[in-house]
């Protein structure tokens, strides 16, 4: 079924233009000025939004050595997730200058909240939106918090099943979202070809009352 949203009054769906989702996310490399310069360069480039994302290593992980929260391989090898995550986070002080720029220059910014402390933050800056990142589908719980608060949710998909994306669309509804946009996803990053499954699009349209991307 086809469906229309909206975010901070830009429609979103299959006879809108295209929906633009710039990632700011841990590209701001520690820099406030960055960021800022990344919100900036999204507007000017014709983005329709910026996604933050938004936690803390203390609430993302655990501080701990084991060979289970290290890094094998990659850029990252043998560093520690607790340490990697805290050099990526953003700042919770940031996320105010970063908001108040989105206003300046008419663009959205909405963020990815990885649990109960985040969804309070973003609720006391406005934020337009809320994304649930693919591998928090399966957190119900913060599903449903961010359902409550009436925002319109942009869920990913990557690394779920069809069971779990149904079951994070339930919940949700359940809760009171009444806006849902599923996203395709691979979680795979760059993603071959054989690997991209577009066909998962049209599938998603047909078994949801979501708008799909």
């Amino acid at each position: 079924m086809s469906r229309t949203i909206s975010i901070a009054g830009r429609k979103i769906g299959v006879d809108q233009p295209p929906y633009v989702i710039a990632e700011l996310s841990a590209n701001h490399n520690g820099s406030l000025d960055r960021a800022l310069a990344i919100v900036d360069a999204a507007h000017k480039a014709g983005a329709q939004a910026v996604k933050l994302q938004s936690y803390r290593a203390d609430t993302i992980t655990i501080d701990h050595d084991g060979p289970e929260f290290m890094v094998h391989g990659g850029l990252w090898d043998g560093k520690r997730l607790y340490d990697l995550y805290a050099e990526a986070a953003m700042p919770w002080d940031w996320h105010e200058p970063l908001f108040k720029r989105g206003r300046e220059l008419g663009i959205a910014v909405f963020s990815s909240p990885f649990d109960f402390t985040a969804v309070d933050l973003l609720e006391k800056l406005e934020a337009p939106a809320y994304k649930i990142a693919s591998l928090e589908l399966c957190d119900i719980p913060l599903i449903e918090r961010v359902a409550k608060t009436g925002k319109p949710i942009v869920m990913s998909t990557g690394a779920s099943e069809l069971g779990e994306v149904a079951e994070a669309v339930a919940a949700a509804q359940a809760a009171g979202a009444k806006d849902l946009v599923l996203l395709h996803c691979t979680s795979g990053y760059p993603t071959p070809p054989r690997d991209s499954n577009l066909s998962t699009i049209p599938h998603l349209a047909q078994m949801f009352d979501a708008v799909i991307g």
